[in-house]
């Protein structure tokens, strides 16, 4: 409904921002069962492959209006032309570290308030935009200011054995950008 009315309301391609390829997937399905009219839709996340990736960066091929599916692969450093409206639903898959299990896995999360800025400014990045948030103000404002460190999510194992093959003596005094846990550290090693 969302990407429908900013079809009708606006100018422009859609960026639509949902949390995985599987999401993706069932909104390509949905959008395809009723297309819009005189629409493209095309999705963009990280297991597609470098040919599929690049058609959404394709202005030869911009003959009609485009609806880009994506997770936060396009959150940074990417400026897809011809998109004026983002539709964000507030959600990234992440992969978690469970020391219970000693397993990573993907979790559904809430977006930092910067992962939402960041969302927000892929419109209007080559001509006059808006983005549209999924989820009430408020929720926004209770957010967290910033996505915590991915150091601070994943299994330290693989990292530290590639520390300590390059000849770093202690993991724990390493110089970090932001320091894991040391409990995380201690487990790893």
């Amino acid at each position: 409904q969302t990407l429908r009315r900013a079809l009708d309301e606006n100018d422009g391609d859609v960026l639509m921002f949902l949390p995985g390829a599987g999401e993706i997937r069932r909104a390509q399905q949905s959008l395809a069962d009723n297309p819009p009219p005189h629409t493209r839709v095309l999705p963009l996340y990280g297991d597609l492959s470098a040919e599929d990736q690049d058609r959404v960066f394709d202005e030869s091929a911009h003959r009609e209006r485009r609806i880009v599916l994506a997770t936060n692969i396009a959150e940074t450093s990417v400026t897809i032309p011809g998109i004026t409206v983002v539709g964000d639903t507030g959600l990234a898959r992440r992969s978690l570290f469970d020391p219970g299990s000693g397993m990573s896995r993907l979790e559904l999360l809430r977006i930092s308030r910067s992962s939402a800025a960041q969302r927000a400014g892929r419109a209007g990045r080559t001509a006059p935009g808006r983005c549209v948030r999924l989820y009430a103000a408020g929720e926004f404002a209770a957010r967290p200011a910033f996505d915590e460190p991915e150091i601070r999510r994943i299994d330290l194992a693989e990292v530290l054995l590639e520390q300590l093959a390059w000849g770093a003596r202690d993991p724990l005094t390493f110089p970090w950008l932001d320091s894991p846990e040391p409990s995380a550290v201690r487990r790893a090693l």
